[in-house]
């Protein structure tokens, strides 16, 4: 069983950045690749950013490449993602996510442990 909770959301303005955090428990952590999804306002949950759980591969969005980065630090089973030159349509709630498999490719349906949520509002 994994655990994951989420922190960092909030209010910033365009052009702004954030870092949110994904802090996840259970033993197993350090086998799972770990990513962020998120869901914007009336629209559905979308993939944002993965990393395989040896840290070699990221796999990022199109519309998130050269501004977000995602990183996971094993010592404080903790995942992190640094969102810069954030514009309105970044508005979302943000979901730390957890499979075996995430590279990317997946669909919400497809990842087995979800955190609650954070919600990122960018102002313009």
């Amino acid at each position: 069983q994994v655990q994951l909770v989420e922190s960092g959301g909030g209010l910033v303005q365009a052009g702004g950045s954030l870092r949110l955090s994904c802090a996840a428990s259970g033993r197993t952590f350090n086998r799972y690749n770990m990513g962020w999804f998120r869901q914007p306002p009336a629209k559905e949950r979308e993939f944002v950013a993965a990393i395989q759980w040896t840290g070699d591969n990221r796999y990022y969005a199109d519309s998130v490449k050269g501004r977000f980065y995602i990183s996971r630090e094993k010592a404080k089973n903790t995942v992190y993602l640094q969102m810069n030159s954030l514009t309105p349509e970044d508005t979302a709630v943000y979901y730390c996510a957890a499979d075996p498999i995430m590279n990317g490719k997946d669909s919400p349906s497809d990842i087995r442990y979800w955190g609650k949520g954070t919600l990122v509002t960018v102002s313009s």
